[in-house]
Order: C-alpha cells, then structure tokens, then sequence
C-alpha cells in the first residue's frame, strides 16, 4: 500500500528537504522500513535501540495515534497520511 508521510523539518535532512515523501508498507512498521530503504538514517531517529517507537516521538495514520492502535502494527491502507511528530517540551 502507498502512503504519504508528513517529515517534520527536524528529519528532513533525511529526505533531501521533503516535506512529504511517499512510502509503502501494510503495516506502520513496513512504512518505516521503506522510509528507512529511501532516506537512510530516518528510522533511527524515529524507533529506539529495541525498534520500539521512540518515547518522545508521536506517529499518526490519519488521525489516529499509533500508540492508542497497535504501534508499528498499525495497518496503513492505501492513501492513508502517515505524520511523524517530535513532541515538544518548554514552558
């Protein structure tokens, strides 16, 4: 399935300056994966040692939160937006 992927300006070193890029995968895993495939160093930055979403990174499919889903299991269907979100502290 083919999606697209919102990159926040902090990863688009990754992506040549891309805003959105599209990537394939079923799953949010697969996604990755084939962002990782494209724009190599990407997915280090968004899953930690364990390949686990990391904590300080949000991810949506659509508007869904993948951590209130099945995480990287998350089913991407065909069309879906995918955004990857740094959170962000300060007061």
């Amino acid at each position: 399935m083919s999606v697209n992927v919102r990159i926040p300006t902090i990863l688009r070193t990754y992506t040549g300056g891309q805003s959105e890029v599209p990537a394939e995968g079923t799953t949010l895993g697969e996604v990755i994966a084939d962002l990782e495939k494209n724009h190599t160093g990407i997915a280090a930055r968004v899953l930690d040692d364990q390949g686990k979403l990391r904590r300080f990174v949000n991810v949506y499919v659509n508007d869904d939160d993948v951590r209130f889903e099945q995480g990287l299991e998350t089913a991407t269907p065909d069309g879906a937006g995918v955004s990857i979100i740094p959170a962000v502290a300060g007061g």
